[in-house]
């Protein structure tokens, strides 16, 4: 099944910035545990950050970060890949497993709604908290301006 390249951003990136502990939890809920076999093993590298001064300037190099990539091929023959931030391979490798099952139509629906949203709304959560906590500690500076300067 062909899907289109922003739908296959969407869970890929719902998958990436999912927390490890509760997509296995998941993972076991749904009791998903397609048989697969590695072909590309977890393996963890570096990344250079690009950034940009007020999202609109010149890039410039911002530092290094780790990443983790797995790719996974389905007994059907459906390849899974992932791209992680950090080093958790067995994050990486469940994330290329649900990558291929959604790739599959009898799966795509289910988890979509099942697994794909819920970690979406909870993403969205974390970082309406982040910004309401940012915010409680705002301060915005204002320079008075005097009359008598002439």
């Amino acid at each position: 099944m062909h899907f289109d390249t922003e739908t296959r951003q969407r869970w890929m990136s719902a998958l990436a910035h999912s927390d490890s502990a509760d997509l296995s939890a998941r993972m076991q809920a749904l009791k998903l545990a397609p048989g697969y076999e590695p072909l590309r093993a977890p393996e963890s590298g570096l990344v250079q950050i690009q950034a940009r001064m007020g999202a609109t300037g010149e890039r410039f190099f911002a530092g290094d970060t780790t990443l983790t990539r797995a790719v996974i091929r389905l007994e059907n023959g459906t390849l899974g890949y992932s791209w992680i931030l950090g080093r958790d391979k067995n994050h990486a490798e469940r994330c290329a497993v649900i990558d291929a099952l959604l790739q599959e139509h009898h799966h795509f629906q289910t988890l979509m709604e099942t697994l794909i949203a819920p970690l979406e709304a909870e993403r969205a959560a974390r970082i309406a908290a982040r910004c309401a906590e940012v915010n409680a500690s705002r301060v915005d500076f204002f320079t008075l301006v005097r009359g008598d300067n002439t």
